[in-house]
Order: structure tokens, then C-alpha cells, then sequence
């Protein structure tokens, strides 16, 4: 088929990869506009845009898609369908209508659970049992359209939104694939209306971490986090970000060092198994354990 692809962050690509190796005709990426990043504040081309480039393929970076013009441009690519997932921009109906199939749209979560922004990180917060992928065909509302497919898998506490991130990415790139060689015979499923939730964009007001709450709200905020915007709390007045955790036994103060880099929550305790100063790497424990002097609480 002859695709638009409309893509930007990393998630995005294994996507636009999957589409070029089925033998796809990608006609032309839109992405995100290259932004400010690094210590010297270079433009950087998002992750779609660099890997596009790599296959020979065209971008365009509109910052909007409401002028005639760029919706004139699009029309004229005279594509069967467009792709879409995790572009960043809501498409305006001219959009959604020019390919003669309409656009569909990769979304990381099992419709209508978790519509919206931060559908892997709220998942993971939440406690959810297991989360998954759909292939929606697209429609005005936000996540709102018929699903064509969809997969689920498992939710497990080893799970960080990186983990999970990986997997529903590669997912996805499987189901688009199926859904564009089996279009024709699928019929697209309405929404049920109940079970709609919103996955909100995260806030860094959320991120601090609140050893009074339960050990486990705790652990999944920091695997919810992780590796972005993370979890974090202060160690004798440094801020440290906490990427990775697990459940353990203990009882204690909430935020006493039990040892070990084990914390008291305010009902049970949790495992910091991987942290982070301000300006260094992430590494396990054991390493950030090896060059700090624990206090016996944590703010």
C-alpha cells in the first residue's frame, strides 16, 4: 500500500521499519519539528526523522497541519492509508479524510482504558494486570475510534515503562502489519462506553516520591516512571532519581533506611535496585550504595 507514515518519538520507530520491510511504499514521515536539546541547545531531529532520513525517505515537519496549504500538500500524496502513532499533533478532519482508507492509529493501551497522553506510565501507576496494544481506525475525538486489532499482554512487577515500552513497540509494528495485509476483510469495532479512562500527561509534580503512601503505590510509581520523567526524593539534601525498584519485607518510619537501600513505606517497604545523582548515570545499588553514606531517613 502507499503510506503516509506520522510518527516522532523512539516507540515510533520499529513502526516505520516494520511498514518499509513488508515492502510498503512509504510516500512520505511527517514528525515533529527538530528541538532544542543538550548542553549546547542544537536542534536535534526527533527519532523518526534521523531514522527516516536512513531509509531514503521523505520528511516533512509541519509545526501545525490546520493551513490549507499543508493540508493541500498532504492530499496531493494521494496515499492509501496513513499510520499514525505517537505523532504529537491532533489531525484535523481534512487529514483523517484525504487517504482513500482513512487513517489508522498504533495506541499503547487497551481502548478505551487509558486514552490519551501516558497511556504505558499510567497502566503501570495504576496496577494494572495487563495493558496491550490497538489498531484504531481515527476519528475527530481523542482515542475514540473503532478498533480493527488488538493484542494484550501481561502486566508483570519487574515491568518499568521502559520494559513495557519495548514490548507494546514491537507489538504494535507486528499488528500494523497484519492490520494493512488483512484491511479488507476486518470490520471495525466500536468502543465499549463503559471503562473509558484518560491517561493525563505526566506531571513532574507527580514524581517526588511520598514514602507515606504504601509500599506498593511506591514501587509502581517508580517502575511507572522510569526511566522518564523519574521517580525521585532527596538523600541528605540531594535530589536522586529512583529508576527501578521491587516489594521487600521491612517495617519502619516512612522513609527510614532500612540498609540495603531498602525504604520504609507507609505500609511495607520497598528495594531501590537501580538510582541516579543529578549529572551522573544511572547504575545499580550496589554501585550508588559503594560511594554515598546513607542517612537513616529518606525526604
Amino acid at each position: 500500500m502507499r503510506v503516509v507514515f506520522m510518527g516522532t518519538p523512539e516507540f515510533s520507530v520499529p513502526v516505520l521499519e516494520a511498514l518499509v520491510a513488508a515492502g510498503h511504499e512509504v510516500c512520505a514521515v511527517y514528525t515533529q519539528p527538530p528541538r532544542p536539546a543538550g548542553r549546547g541547545k542544537k536542534e536535534r531531529p526527533s527519532p523518526v526523522h534521523a531514522r527516516a532520513l536512513e531509509l531514503g525517505l521523505e520528511v516533512r515537519h509541519p509545526a501545525r497541519l490546520k493551513a490549507a496549504e499543508d493540508q493541500q500538500a498532504f492530499a496531493d500524496l494521494q496515499a492509501d492509508i496513513g499510520v499514525v502513532v505517537a505523532y504529537g499533533l491532533i489531525l484535523p478532519q481534512p487529514i483523517l479524510d484525504a487517504p482513500q482508507h482513512g487513517c489508522l492509529n498504533i495506541h499503547a493501551s487497551l481502548l478505551p482504558r487509558w486514552r490519551g497522553a501516558a497511556p504505558i506510565h499510567r497502566a503501570i501507576m495504576a496496577g494494572d494486570a495487563e495493558t496491550g496494544v490497538c489498531i484504531m481506525q481515527m476519528e475527530a475525538g481523542l482515542d475514540t475510534g473503532p478498533v480493527l486489532l488488538r493484542e494484550a499482554t501481561p502486566i508483570t512487577g519487574a515491568d518499568t515503562t521502559a520494559r513495557l515500552h519495548d514490548r507494546l513497540s514491537a507489538m504494535g509494528a507486528r499488528l500494523i502489519v497484519e492490520a494493512l495485509a488483512q484491511l479488507p476483510e476486518l470490520t471495525p469495532k466500536p468502543q465499549p462506553k463503559d471503562g473509558v479512562t484518560y491517561a493525563e500527561k505526566i506531571d513532574k509534580v507527580e514524581a517526588r516520591v511520598d514514602w507515606t503512601r504504601p509500599a506498593t503505590q511506591v514501587d509502581r510509581l517508580i517502575r511507572g516512571l522510569s526511566p522518564f520523567p523519574g521517580a525521585w526524593c532527596e538523600i541528605a539534601g540531594e535530589r536522586v532519581k529512583l529508576l527501578d525498584a521491587e516489594l521487600c519485607d521491612g517495617r519502619g518510619a516512612p522513609g527510614a533506611h532500612l540498609g540495603n537501600f531498602e525504604v520504609a513505606c507507609g505500609d511495607g517497604a520497598v528495594r531501590i535496585t537501580h538510582a541516579q545523582r543529578q549529572g551522573k548515570r544511572a547504575v545499580p545499588a550496589a554501585d550508588f550504595l559503594r560511594g554515598t553514606e546513607m542517612p537513616s531517613h529518606l525526604d
